[in-house]
């Protein structure tokens, strides 16, 4: 986080600038209105990120849909995206509801005034379970059973802490050939196998039974017998922070059959939301529940907002209702600003690219497959686009106040066509979590909480050094 910071900061009157990824020159972008060109109105060039691990590698990863190229990336955009409208939203929202009741009840059973909780680790447990009954139709309370396969085979594949595991991600950018060549991979042959498995035991019980469960497993499986719809949005979203997105149907090239989509292809996409839900989504939560731990005053506003909520809904929430609350909406979109999971965006240009000089610059030419960097952390602490950054402070987002956000400078779920698909669905598990802990509990500090927070250097996501540690008070009304 302090070096994309610092690489923003080091020219601030350029609209772009040069750094070294060990070996490997990249463009920085700055300027919004360039990035909007970029990411946008010219994607056409940029519409690929760079090779992480090759798909002859480890098929799971390099067939997901971050990881694909081209035109194979815009037929699996195409077929995922009616995962992802508010209609689907709306359905998932019941799944997501009943395991944060699930959830609460846990620590409501507990029974203490004050129970002590490392945040990243009982929000990681939920995202685990969100995930596992909405994208592989498994029920799970790694609560309850802690030491269930699917949260330990998750908590594995998402672990890369440790000497050998940061050799993955490096070599392959420092000795890419030798690692192709050796076909190290990213997730553990137990971990793939693992996942291989669930996946074929459900596809299978699907066909012989006649199961419809409407989840991503069943899009995928209607798009290889090519009964692919496409659905409308609908009027409902989930908030500021989700990106404008180009119509989905309009991102392949025809109306082909999908036959060649396999048990490894539908494994790989289930896989990639499994990762981003269960590091990135969590994150997100820990990072809000300490900014709400640490501004009392925001959090008993939200919780006011939640008990009128209830009220209106007659003591039930429903998916409507949640979606309509502005001061939520408010808080998750400045946790979003100024906790971005992705602290940059990266592209590369996949043809010949000029940018046009502006006042003293140059035309820079751009060969085929250099690297691009977004810096999304540096853009959202820049005083000049969020005035006092490091304040946590929901107003920004109000009605009055959002009309001032310059357009690209709020980007926590990327730009463009390859913004993040997932993004409904982080929002609404991330409001239906948020919405059910302070109902129940006050976020307060305890003797081993950081604050304020102080980052770890171990690992590769942000993430506090010596964890969240934070109390869940018991409401006494609640």
């Amino acid at each position: 986080m302090d070096m994309v910071i610092r690489f923003y900061n080091q020219h601030p009157h350029s609209r772009y600038s040069g750094i070294y990824q060990l070996s490997v020159p990249t463009l920085v972008v700055r300027d919004p209105d360039l990035i909007k060109q970029m990411t946008v109105k010219d994607f056409d060039h940029f519409t690929d990120h760079r090779t992480f691990i090759p798909e002859e590698s480890d098929p799971l990863w390099g067939k997901n849909l971050f990881a694909l190229k081209g035109e194979r990336w815009r037929e699996m955009r195409a077929i995922l995206s009616p995962s992802f409208t508010s209609s689907k939203m709306r359905f998932m929202f019941g799944l997501m509801q009943e395991s944060a009741e699930t959830f609460v009840k846990h620590f409501l059973d507990k029974n203490e005034d004050v129970v002590t909780v490392e945040l990243k680790d009982i929000f990681s447990r939920f995202t685990n379970d969100v995930i596992a009954t909405t994208a592989f139709g498994i029920q799970v309370d790694s609560l309850g059973q802690p030491n269930n396969n699917f949260y330990l085979m998750g908590k594995e594949a998402t672990d890369f802490n440790g000497f050998w595991k940061s050799m993955k991600f490096l070599g392959y950018q420092i000795f890419p050939k030798l690692y192709s060549l050796m076909k190290m991979r990213l997730f553990s042959e137990e971990v793939s196998n693992f996942f291989k498995k669930i996946i074929g035991d459900t596809i299978k019980l699907r066909k012989e039974n006649g199961i419809i469960r409407p989840d991503m497993i069943h899009l995928l499986m209607q798009a290889r017998k090519g009964q692919q719809i496409h659905e409308e949005t609908g009027i409902i979203d989930t908030g500021f922070s989700v990106p404008e997105e180009s119509d989905p149907a309009k991102s392949s090239k025809g109306n082909k059959s999908h036959g060649d989509i396999s048990d490894i292809d539908i494994t790989a996409q289930a896989m990639i939301f499994f990762f981003a839900s269960f590091e990135s989504v969590s994150s997100l939560m820990c990072f809000l529940s300490y900014e709400l731990a640490v501004n009392s005053d925001v959090q008993d506003k939200l919780r006011k907002e939640i008990r009128n909520t209830l009220k209106e809904c007659g003591g039930k929430l429903n998916y409507e209702s949640l979606l309509k609350m502005k001061y939520m909406d408010m808080v998750v979109s400045e946790g979003l600003r100024k906790w971005p999971s992705a602290l940059a965006l990266d592209r590369v240009c996949t043809k010949p690219y000029t940018i046009q000089p502006a006042s003293e610059e140059r035309p820079l030419h751009l060969e085929e497959g250099t690297a691009v960097l977004f810096p999304t952390m540096g853009i959202h602490r820049d005083p000049q686009y969020y005035p006092d950054p490091e304040r946590f402070d929901p107003e920004r987002f109000s009605d009055e106040n959002i009309g001032n956000i310059k357009p690209y400078t709020y980007f926590p779920f990327g730009l463009g066509p390859r913004s993040c698909i997932g993004s409904r669905f982080a929002l609404l598990e991330t409001k239906i979590i948020i919405f059910y802990v302070l109902n129940n509990f006050e976020i307060v500090p305890v003797e081993k909480s950081a604050i304020p927070v102080k980052l770890s250097k171990k690992h590769i996501t942000i993430f506090a050094e010596d964890g969240f540690w934070f109390g869940l008070k018991r409401i006494s009304s609640a």
